[in-house]
């Protein structure tokens, strides 16, 4: 299993390319089972979950094939409709070929999935999108069994709280249903509209992403596409906050500034300059940073998915701050591993309170999930000393060459094989 061993103590300056979003892609990919003709994702990020989901679609029979940064999907003359235990345990995206299996075959058998260990994540909001379509759905030994067998049918869809994978697994599963489908409290990330534009380029017909209401009327059929993925904003997130920490400046390119108000906000707020223009954001800090309160929301709020990083950036500042965490109830993992390193975090319920430190020291430390694992890099850039990260399987799983990528600017990260 291999190890990160960061020596601390540089500043970061130069170009950081940022890559198609993992979070984008996955959905993405699924929607190749809604067609029998070619979808071509362009700006895909090559991945161990992007990986996960290629081997999930080849064993339903959508053969994918890579020509440089572009995937070609393309289904065989029949795809099968069971998604197998072995395969989605390993990620919790799996769930989202239930819809486009459900509209396009009828029926669908898709295991209950895995993933990271940050909290419940249920699948109850999907089970009941596929219900309110018309379909009818139970559960059995571990897999959701669905089946609708004269075709999905519209309706008005009330998501009692907001969920990105039920929004896109609705998108999807409603492009072909019968009549009219309105979804109410939708997910409104930039993911979101993604995959509604992807969907429209293959001859879907949907309204309103980007807001809380989305309308889709169904379609008979629906094609292929060629369809460029949006930039991901938290590996952009990731990177302009590794810019402030270490005091440097970073130009990022590849990226949407629109897609990261909240964070460019409280960046701002903490002592950095920022300079955005259409496909670039530019981070620059000369000093350590004034402590700065967050919670995280649903988009366009402050992301869960940047918290952990944010709070590294925090153990730094002049003073004492506040982070709230209202998404995932398990999402404080990495705050013992920061504390190895001599932050001082004090977590009660669902909020943190960072009291700022003078210096970090390098440790060993151990990944416990994706961003836990990246804030962990973070906090090892400004670190005395040499900290070495163990587990970082789950840093494979949503950062393209993140170590080339720091290198490149001046960090000093080695990939060591054990």
């Amino acid at each position: 299993m291999d190890k990160l061993v960061i020596e601390g103590g540089g500043k970061l300056n130069g170009v950081i390319p940022i890559s198609g979003a993992k979070n984008a892609a996955l959905p993405l990919m699924c929607a190749a089972l809604l067609t029998d003709e070619p979808l071509i994702l362009e700006g895909w990020p090559d991945l161990a979950d992007t990986r996960s989901m290629r081997e999930l679609l080849q064993s339903l029979n959508i053969e994918g094939t890579t020509k440089g940064e572009s995937l070609h999907l393309k289904a065989g003359a029949s795809i099968g409709i069971e998604a197998s235990y072995d395969i989605v345990r390993k990620m919790r995206a799996s769930i989202l070929v239930l819809g486009p299996l459900l509209t396009r075959m009828g029926q669908a058998k898709v295991s209950l999935p895995g993933g990271c260990a940050i909290g419940s994540r249920p699948v109850d909001l999907h089970i009941m999108v596929m219900e309110k379509l018309g379909a009818r759905v139970t559960l059995e030994d571990g897999y959701v069994l669905a089946e609708a067998k004269q075709g999905l049918t519209g309706n008005r869809i009330t998501f009692p709280m907001i969920s990105v994978g039920a929004t896109e697994n609705a998108l999807m599963a409603a492009s072909m249903a019968k009549g009219q489908t309105v979804l109410i409290n939708a997910a409104r990330e930039p993911e979101i509209s993604d995959l509604a534009e992807c969907l429209n380029a293959m001859g879907a017909n949907i309204t309103g992403h980007g807001t809380s209401t989305i309308t889709i009327e169904g379609v008979d059929r629906l094609n292929g596409a060629t369809h460029r993925v949006v930039p991901d904003r938290i590996e952009a997130g990731t990177f302009a906050i590794a810019a402030a920490i270490t005091q440097g400046e970073v130009r990022l390119e590849n990226t949407r500034a629109d897609h990261l108000d909240a964070l460019m906000a409280t960046l701002t707020q903490a002592g950095a300059r920022v300079d955005a223009g259409d496909h670039h954001i530019m981070i620059a800090m000369t000093d350590r940073p004034q402590p700065v309160d967050i919670s995280t929301d649903p988009y366009p709020g402050f992301p869960t998915d940047l918290q952990a990083q944010f709070m590294a950036f925090m153990c730094m500042a002049r003073g004492a701050s506040r982070i709230s965490e209202t998404i995932f109830e398990n999402r404080f993992m990495h705050v013992p591993e920061l504390m190895r390193m001599g932050a001082k975090i004090n977590v009660s319920g669902g909020t943190a309170l960072v009291r700022g430190v003078d210096a970090l020291v390098g440790a060993p430390v151990m990944a416990t999930d994706l961003r836990a694992s990246v804030s962990l890099v973070l906090a090892g850039l400004v670190a005395d000393g040499k900290t070495t990260l163990q587990r970082i399987y789950h840093l494979d799983r949503g950062y393209y060459q993140l170590e080339h990528k720091l290198n490149a600017c001046g960090a000093r990260i080695t990939r060591v094989k054990e």
